[in-house]
């Protein structure tokens, strides 16, 4: 049957929420697609894009919310267009009865006169009106932890400035993940308090660091986002710098760590100037610039692990190798064998964009070039995102995939899609996997997975042939998913598991070099990592 579009006048929603949402109706019975976004100019083009906007949704205003189901029979879509009507709704009956109604604050004075300690906004709206909210914010003496996207460059720059000139810290905009004074905000992992201090531009490395520290024994003073643009040429590091001040003037930080991709090279010396007059031992992760060897203070590292390990080492006291490389995965031999004739090529499909950028550099250094829809070499960036070819790994969290869908960390759909579509390929060897727990990921990634794994190794061995699943689990114990229990279970299904990203992209790429060349070439696969 054909798509079928409501509207919902003047009814806001972050886009959490409508991932949730829509993540729900996805796993309802006759329905293939869920899309519920607020109907702002740059989503009605996202929709036209594909092929989800209607002629009756083009009247939608900015402050409507639209909601489209793609449904295999008209019942199927008056059920999801239900269901989305009760939990857009929800929580409105328990008030029944009473003659008080609380008032859920609609603005941000609202909000601040029933919370008038609060030292900080978090901000998940349209990116057309996101700007206007962070500046009432920060006139108002509130930091600012920006989720919202799409946000102008020239707006990004004007109120990281007023922030910086104010003593504020403005995360964000596309801030998914940051811990302050022990609250997480956004994609975020549960991890103890401590004395290292984090600045990262980056949300899945900042949640790999973090989980890693307190995997390690140690705790997290705060994590501070900045936002993945931030260290381009125009911003400077406004954030990452400001934030690596406030570690540093901060008593209760000993370490630390500051992440990001290369940053421009003027930016890249403002960062380390600063690094060097921080008075604390600082740990750099620039991903796929190692920068050389410790010196004043600062310890230049090559991937996520390695920036927890040393950080780790540095806060109680022990004797640093930035350069320590792991041993050889002696697995890798035994799952090669596994392989038939033929099977040759990698495929890497991440939720997390940094893990894929992680992977390309530990395959990189390795001498396996990638294809990639987010490449670390421009001349290797896919045609059609969709389409592998050859050694490929993926971005499933960038924009192209999430069309129509929730993000990948929320729902298994797409990243289950294309496995299945990996499987089908002869010469397909190797998948790899990132895992990613905590606030607002999948509540059990590890089931959710199964179906698709299982399917895809029925497929391989029907047509004569095995997969080998490699994998890593980005979380902690006291996460509600539970790093232990989602191992396990990720073992159970035939994944070869490894404690980190970098070694799990390692341990992928010695298992097609000992199938290609045999161990000499998978020895130097592993230690890259």
């Amino acid at each position: 049957m054909p798509i079928q579009c409501r509207i919902k006048s003047n009814l806001y929603k972050d886009s959490v929420s409508l991932m949730r949402v829509a993540e729900a109706l996805l796993r309802m019975e006759g329905i293939r697609r869920a899309t519920l976004m607020m109907a702002t100019p740059a989503n009605l083009e996202i929709l036209t894009e594909a092929g989800l906007l209607l002629s009756d949704a083009k009247v939608a205003k900015p402050s409507d919310l639209l909601l489209v189901i793609d449904a295999d029979k008209a019942a199927s879509a008056e059920a999801a267009f239900a269901e989305a009507d009760k939990r857009l709704s929800g929580g409105d009956g328990d008030n029944a009865g009473s003659t008080l109604v609380k008032i859920t604050p609609k603005t941000l004075v609202m909000g601040m006169a029933e919370l008038p300690e609060a030292r900080l906004a978090q901000i998940s709206v349209p990116g057309t009106y996101a700007a206007a909210e962070a500046l009432k914010a920060l006139k108002r003496g509130l930091n600012v932890f920006m989720f919202s996207d799409n946000v102008p460059i020239a707006q990004e720059i004007a109120l990281k400035k007023l922030a910086e000139k104010k003593g504020l810290l403005m995360m964000g905009p596309d801030c998914g993940t940051a811990i302050i004074g022990g609250v997480p905000l956004g994609f975020a992992n549960t991890v103890r308090r401590g004395r290292i201090g984090v600045v990262a531009a980056s949300g899945t490395g900042l949640q790999e660091i973090t989980s890693q520290i307190h995997r390690m024994g140690e705790g997290i003073s705060h994590a501070i986002g900045t936002g993945g643009r931030d260290l381009y040429a125009e911003i400077g590091g406004i954030t990452l710098r400001q934030g690596l001040r406030m570690l540093a003037a901060d008593k209760g930080t000993d370490v630390i760590v500051i992440a990001s991709k290369p940053p421009a090279p003027a930016v890249a010396a403002k960062v380390l100037d600063e690094v060097t007059r921080a008075g604390k031992p600082v740990v750099v992760l620039f991903l796929g610039d190692t920068g050389g060897a410790a010196s004043h203070g600062v310890h230049r590292v090559a991937n996520l692990y390695d920036a927890a390990r040393v950080a780790c080492a540095l806060a109680a006291g022990r004797p640093v190798d930035s350069a320590a490389a792991p041993a050889a995965d002696p697995r890798a031999k035994d799952l090669a064998a596994m392989l038939a004739p033929g099977q040759r090529y990698l495929r890497g499909l991440f939720s997390g964009g940094t893990y894929c950028t992680e992977a390309q550099l530990v395959l990189r250094d390795a001498g396996i070039s990638t294809w990639s829809n987010v490449p670390v070499d421009k001349a290797h960036e896919l045609a059609d995102p969709k389409k592998s070819r050859e050694h490929t790994v993926v971005d499933l969290g960038s924009d192209e995939f999430t069309v129509g869908r929730p993000h990948p960390m929320i729902d298994f759909g797409s990243r289950a899609e294309r496995l299945l579509a990996e499987a089908n390929d002869p010469q397909t060897a190797v998948i790899l996997l990132d895992i990613v727990l905590g606030y607002g990921s999948h509540a059990d990634p590890a089931a959710a997975l199964a179906p698709a794994v299982t399917e895809a190794r029925a497929k391989a061995k029907a047509g004569g042939r095995a997969l080998v699943f490699v994998g890593f689990v980005c979380g902690t114990e006291e996460d509600t998913q539970q790093l232990s229990l989602q191992k396990r279970a990720l073992e159970a299904l035939g994944i070869a598991m490894t404690d980190s990203s970098a070694a799990a992209a390692a341990l992928a790429g010695a298992v097609v070099a000992h199938a290609a060349h045999g161990a000499v070439a998978a020895g130097k696969v592993a230690r890259s990592a």
